[in-house]
Order: structure tokens, then C-alpha cells, then sequence
């Protein structure tokens, strides 16, 4: 009998030499940075206060958008408290909607 020649390589497979889609010149994966820790936890805050305006204006961006968790780094409790004091405060006109223009 004869032996079967070898089958060629499947779209799935990468031919040998092939380099990752997702690696490249600084794409590696470097150390991250430690992660950080909720701003109300660490002061002990007991309650986000909707008057508390300069508080609210640290977690907005320059266009007004609330800023996400993974950005500010507020724990899930407080990033609810502070949506809700956010949008109290827009509501009655302490905050802007949007970026002056």
C-alpha cells in the first residue's frame, strides 16, 4: 500500500514562519498598572452629595460625559451613587448637559 501524502494546511492553521495577527513591534504585553482603588472607599464617604459640585466635575469629561469604572476606578456601589448625584445635579441645572461652547 501506499502512504497518503500529507494534506495542506487548513485556512484555520497558520503556515509555519506565520506571525500572530495580534503581535508586533510594541504590541507585546508589558506589566500592568496597579489597579485603582474607589476614591469614596479609601475616604470612607458616607453618601455622594448631588450639591457637592466640584466633587461631581472630577468624574465628567471636558464634554460633560460621566466618566466609565474603569477610568475612575469607583467600585460598582459608587458608581451608581455618583451617576445618580450627576444627573440630580444636571437635572436642576448645577452641571452642564454638554461642553460650553
Amino acid at each position: 500500500m501506499r502512504p497518503t501524502p500529507p494534506s495542506p494546511p487548513s485556512s484555520s492553521q497558520a503556515p509555519s514562519g506565520a506571525k500572530d495577527s495580534r503581535s508586533g513591534p510594541g504590541q507585546e504585553r508589558k506589566f500592568f498598572s496597579r489597579r485603582k482603588a474607589c476614591r469614596f472607599c479609601t475616604d470612607k464617604v458616607a453618601g455622594i452629595n448631588y450639591k457637592d459640585v466640584p466633587t461631581l466635575r472630577n468624574f465628567l469629561t471636558e464634554r460633560g460625559k460621566i466618566m466609565p469604572r474603569r477610568i475612575s476606578g469607583n467600585c460598582a456601589i459608587h458608581q451608581r451613587a455618583l451617576t445618580t448625584a450627576i444627573k440630580r445635579a444636571r437635572n436642576i441645572a448645577m452641571v452642564a448637559f454638554a461642553e460650553e461652547r
